[in-house]
């Protein structure tokens, strides 16, 4: 198994990308904005993604989206083939891009909506900390791209406040150089916001 920055050589993986990324979503309901093979195609002509290979087979994606004329970064569209998941394949795949983000936007926040539990515990463990969406990019072109989500409703009628996702971010300012700190991941307090959450939101929905 290799993970590369993707280049102009894996345009043809393109399309079982997106497939793949569709196909998750669906089995999700939330949490993948889904994306067209040209765009997957933009992001590796730029050298703005990451990709797995089993050999000539498809396994697993990644890739940088800039936001706010770059004073945010997002590691997004983290897939994994069927094939190849409960390997640990994608917290691989999630620690080559987010090295690959620090490297090219090396001043810029880092930052992650998700409601994935293994996400969170990836992320936290990389040095993000939960935060309000309002510390996140205002950047309108970003939260559009949330409209593909089935619960967009409760991002409209909290005024983009708030979510099912929670909000994570990595602040380089805030990081001790030289200093590798331990970032604690409680599954338990983690699934209990996910419940308020879906509990609080999902309820109006379905009245």
């Amino acid at each position: 198994m290799k993970i590369v920055i993707a280049d102009k050589s894996h345009t043809v993986y393109a399309d079982i990308i997106c497939k793949t990324i569709e196909e998750a979503a669906q089995v999700r309901g939330t949490g993948i904005a889904k994306r067209k093979p040209e765009y997957i195609i933009s992001k590796m002509e730029n050298g703005n993604a990451v990709i797995a290979l089993e050999g000539n087979q498809f396994a697993g994606f990644c890739y940088i989206e800039a936001w706010s004329h770059g004073k945010f970064v997002a590691n997004s569209g983290l897939i994994v083939h069927p094939d190849f998941r409960n390997q640990g394949l994608a917290k691989k795949i999630k620690k080559v891009i987010f090295e690959h983000s620090r490297t090219k936007f090396p001043d810029s926040k880092v930052f992650s909506i998700t409601t994935g539990l293994a996400v969170m515990k990836m992320n936290s463990e990389l040095g993000y900390k939960p935060v309000t969406f309002s510390e996140l990019t205002d950047d309108q072109s970003f939260w559009k791209g949330c409209q593909t989500c089935k619960n967009y409703d409760v991002l409209q009628r909290t005024e983009q406040k708030m979510c099912l996702c929670t909000g994570m971010l990595y602040d380089p300012s805030k990081q001790v150089v030289g200093k590798t700190s331990k970032h604690n991941y409680d599954k338990k307090v983690w699934t209990r916001l996910k419940n308020i959450k879906q509990s609080r939101f999902l309820k109006k929905d379905k009245n």
